[in-house]
């Protein structure tokens, strides 16, 4: 299993979960909130053969994204992955839309032509994040927990980038009508942890299993079957950076 979108230094005890998602043998994508976090966290994910560190820079921290960003250009040659970044434009976000623009802008200008991958947040600015995406030349982006329009979402897919799907999104009207329309060859899977539930406990990186579960029944296919689909789409997707 993958978990393309996760943030493992969230959970009360990180080093405890990174052991069972490697004893798991899953696939972790873990997420940082700001560049200061990925130093921190990068030592403690060394020595884990399937578990990556994503160099982050979230939207709704935009106020300290000009002091941090030193940070993140001394980490760029670090990782692979980059995330969690992208753009709010929520109401908890829009009195930042203007840093927030500024960051993002800079961020892309320093990865476009880098091989690396982005876990991308575009709550409110979908067409924003995708014009700038496209603009800069990003090959390689996830769009993580999409709740835009559905109109945008062949564009997405047309563009190359891949959407990833959480419990909590097949748990609500408006999550599943996304992934209806979602091609099948565009799909990841996430869970979003600590930020998700699951039977009123926070997700855990094996709860995708969960988003795998729902998956059978829409695409009517057998378990064996959706493991190689998502798998087919991860490999896919890192083999635009090696």
């Amino acid at each position: 299993m993958i978990d393309t979108h996760c943030h493992i230094d969230l959970y009360s005890s990180p080093q405890k979960l990174l052991v069972e998602c490697e004893k798991k043998r899953m696939i972790i994508l873990a997420m940082t909130n700001l560049p200061s976090h990925f130093e921190l966290g990068y030592p403690h994910v060394q020595g884990y053969k399937k578990i990556r560190l994503s160099l982050g820079m979230h939207p709704l921290f935009a106020d300290r994204h000009r002091a941090e960003f030193p940070i993140f250009l001394r980490n760029i040659s670090r990782t692979s992955y980059i995330g969690e970044v992208g753009l709010d434009f929520s109401r908890e976000g829009l009195p930042t839309k203007h840093l927030q623009l500024d960051t993002f802008e800079k961020i892309l200008n320093v990865v476009a032509d880098k091989k690396k991958i982005l876990s991308i947040h575009s709550r409110g600015a979908e067409k924003e994040v995708l014009n700038l995406l496209v603009r800069k030349g990003v090959e390689n982006a996830i769009f993580h927990w999409y709740s835009g329009p559905l109109t945008l979402i062949q564009q997405i897919s047309e563009a190359g980038y891949y959407f990833s799907i959480n419990p909590s999104m097949i748990n609500s009207e408006a999550g599943r009508k996304i992934i209806g329309r979602i091609p099948l060859n565009r799909v990841l899977t996430e869970t979003d942890g600590p930020f998700t539930e699951v039977n009123g406990r926070q997700a855990k990186p094996w709860d995708v299993g969960l988003v795998h579960e729902y998956f059978s029944k829409i695409w009517d296919k057998a378990n064996p079957e959706v493991d190689s689909v998502l798998q087919a789409n991860f490999t896919r997707l890192l083999s635009n950076i090696r």
